[in-house]
């Protein structure tokens, strides 16, 4: 039996890291778990739509594996604003993990979706700021908000963090892995294919 596991993350994020890690801890608890991240570039800084937040993900999944020497997972995780009927502003975010494993099939997951306030959502999708991260530094005062506690922390008072939605994402993408009886693997989308 396997005692260890390198897992590569798309993102420097330390919030983004600490939730892969701490995801795949509770999936694989007899194991040691290694999570190094890189640095992503070109991709669009604020998702919009299903989509668009799936491709980043999957971008960053796939360099991930490619960049490092022989890892276990790839995984990418991209927030994004995902219109849906019935909210405030017409949209809610949401984090999609994409684990993709060397022979380049990939699970995906999601952590909870929460609304961002009608002002935030007013200026990405005006294009007044290309990220929300910077409506939510206006608000709250704090930099680099989205690498701490996130937007959502800010919203919850503390209770949910972005590295708790990161930890939710992982595990759900971790469902079909960790359960081959109940998902076949010859259905597991490619990352080519999601592309």
């Amino acid at each position: 039996m396997r005692e260890s596991m390198l897992i590569a993350v798309g993102s420097l994020n330390e919030a983004k890291i600490e939730g892969v890690r701490r995801g795949f801890r509770k999936i694989f608890h007899n194991m040691d778990i290694s999570v190094v991240g890189i640095s992503v570039k070109g991709l669009p800084p604020q998702p919009i739509g299903w989509r668009e937040t799936l491709r980043g993900a999957v971008i960053r999944g796939l360099k991930a594996i490619e960049t490092f020497e022989d890892p276990d997972y790839g995984v990418g995780v991209e927030a994004g604003l995902i219109p849906l009927y019935g909210t405030i502003s017409g949209y809610m975010d949401t984090q999609i993990c994409a684990i993709v494993d060397r022979d380049m099939k990939v699970s995906i997951g999601t952590c909870m979706l929460f609304e961002f306030p009608p002002i935030v959502v007013d200026a990405v999708i005006s294009g007044r700021v290309e990220e929300s991260e910077t409506v939510f530094e206006e608000i709250s005062g704090i930099e680099r908000i989205g690498e701490g506690m996130g937007a959502i922390g800010l919203l919850s008072r503390g209770v949910v963090s972005r590295s708790d939605l990161t930890e939710q994402a992982v595990i759900a993408a971790l469902i079909p892995r960790v359960r081959p009886d109940l998902y076949p693997r010859n259905k597991m989308p490619s990352a080519k294919a999601l592309l």
